[in-house]
């Protein structure tokens, strides 16, 4: 088998080729222009057959050079895509996620870690429901809201889910909950400082009740969900994310109304970028996740 011509040879090749200059490809080489001329001449000698035409004013390609000119330009591009993608995989996917979503998603990228320890995710938690890769290092992003725009490349996760919850015990106590007026003797839980979800949930109801605003604010659905499983209150929560302390018996639905709001959960990473094969990874393994809860 005929031994092939060394790469550094054909790597100084393609980038003479592509300025026609020693020198320029000396500057771009970052070696002497001297170099550069021995490599080009070492590997017209392994080959057989002159690569360039010296001219008095610069290079060009003899016939020879120019069938092997684009080859070596395939080549190399994929030598490094290949190296891209290795370094991608081995980099932590910078993943930024709302507060509100984490009682979902924290049991289930610890899952993930566990299964795949060599496509490490870096989770950075906030208030904010939305992502400006412009402006903020993240690879990808869990965002809640009305469907994203353009400039991202979104799948949807899941719908936001509107329903009451409550301990166990509650359904059954002095003051059992077997219609949405029974819900004026017991304290309303909010999962944020508004009063906007249990007002969306008891409009769908056909209810009204005069202690809406008189309940306990949250600054997160964590903190609500806590203090109901304590069967102090009833909290109104997004069914999608305690689906698992529902199916636990930690919480239980009181009435089966659940509310769509028209937002949702969505994965995103920017468009201008190359998702990694470790991220395409992560997000199809969360979207079976997902339609599994």
């Amino acid at each position: 088998m005929k031994r092939l011509p060394p790469l550094p040879a054909l790597h100084t090749f393609v980038v003479t080729a592509q300025c026609c200059n020693f020198t320029r490809a000396a500057q771009q080489l970052h070696i002497t222009q001297g170099a550069v001329s021995r490599q080009i001449a070492g590997l017209e000698s392994h080959l057989g057959y002159p690569l360039f035409v010296r001219q008095a004013r610069g290079l060009s390609l003899t016939p020879q050079g120019r069938e092997l000119f684009p080859k070596m330009q395939q080549v190399f591009a994929l030598i490094t895509e290949a190296v891209d993608d290795l370094e991608q995989a081995s980099e932590a996917i910078q993943l930024k996620a709302p507060t509100c979503v984490m009682r979902w998603l924290w049991p289930r990228l610890m899952r993930w870690q566990a299964e795949r320890p060599d496509v490490p995710v870096e989770l950075t938690t906030t208030v904010q429901h939305g992502v400006d890769f412009r402006r903020e290092d993240f690879g990808a992003a869990i965002i809640y809201g009305p469907p994203p725009g353009t400039g991202m490349v979104a799948r949807h996760l899941f719908d936001e889910q509107l329903t009451p919850v409550c301990a166990p015990q509650l359904l059954k106590g002095p003051t059992p909950l077997k219609c949405v007026a029974d819900l004026e003797h017991h304290m309303l839980l909010h999962p944020t400082r508004e009063d906007t979800d249990w007002e969306t949930w008891l409009k769908a109801a056909g209810g009204t009740l005069g202690n809406v605003s008189k309940g306990q604010h949250f600054e997160t659905l964590d903190l609500a969900m806590s203090v109901a499983t304590h069967g102090t209150g009833v909290a109104i929560g997004d069914w999608a994310l305690i689906a698992e302390d529902l199916a636990n018996g930690q919480l239980a639905m009181p009435f089966d109304l659940k509310v769509r709001t028209g937002l949702g959960y969505y994965l995103v990473y920017p468009q201008r970028a190359k998702a990694s094969a470790g991220l395409v990874e992560l997000f199809d393994w969360l979207l079976v996740q997902a339609g599994g809860r």
